[in-house]
């Protein structure tokens, strides 16, 4: 009988703390494990990382991890902060930094390695960036057809 696994959703509150990003990824790597989409795990940390780093570096208080499968075998991991300024990389600005450039880097990783990605303003103030990563699956049975 096949079973279906139910949508989920976690949500972490971080401090505006140098520690948060390290926090989020311990969390993100747990969660992973638990709904068995542990093969998501490097790139998930890596994208989890630069949002939350990016939401400690640009914006004052406190932001948010949230976590999600809105289908099977796809994450979609957001981080909301206070700072309403929606990154350039997120406006459509896919130019890579130039090679002076002493920021910019991190968020051009989340273009080369999120499957999709976006950013909506909130309406109390704040935005919210959001990316996915979908599981490659393969064959359980080692390429037999």
């Amino acid at each position: 009988m096949a079973t279906v696994s139910p949508p989920w959703a976690y949500t972490l509150q971080l401090p505006h703390d140098p520690r948060a990003p390290g926090i989020a990824r311990a969390t993100l790597r747990a969660v992973l494990r638990a709904h068995r989409m542990a093969d998501l795990t490097d790139t998930a940390e890596l994208l989890a990382s630069e949002l939350v780093t990016n939401a400690h570096r640009y914006s004052q208080g406190p932001f948010s991890l949230r976590l999600r499968a809105p289908e099977p075998h796809r994450l979609r991991l957001g981080v909301r902060d206070a700072n309403p300024e929606i990154p350039p990389p997120f406006k459509g600005a896919l130019s890579p930094p130039g090679a002076d450039a002493e920021r910019g880097r991190g968020l051009h990783l989340v273009e080369l390695c999120a499957d999709r990605w976006g950013a909506c303003p909130l309406q109390r103030g704040g935005k919210l960036l959001w990316v996915e990563c979908v599981q490659n699956l393969e064959c359980q049975w080692g390429g037999l057809s």
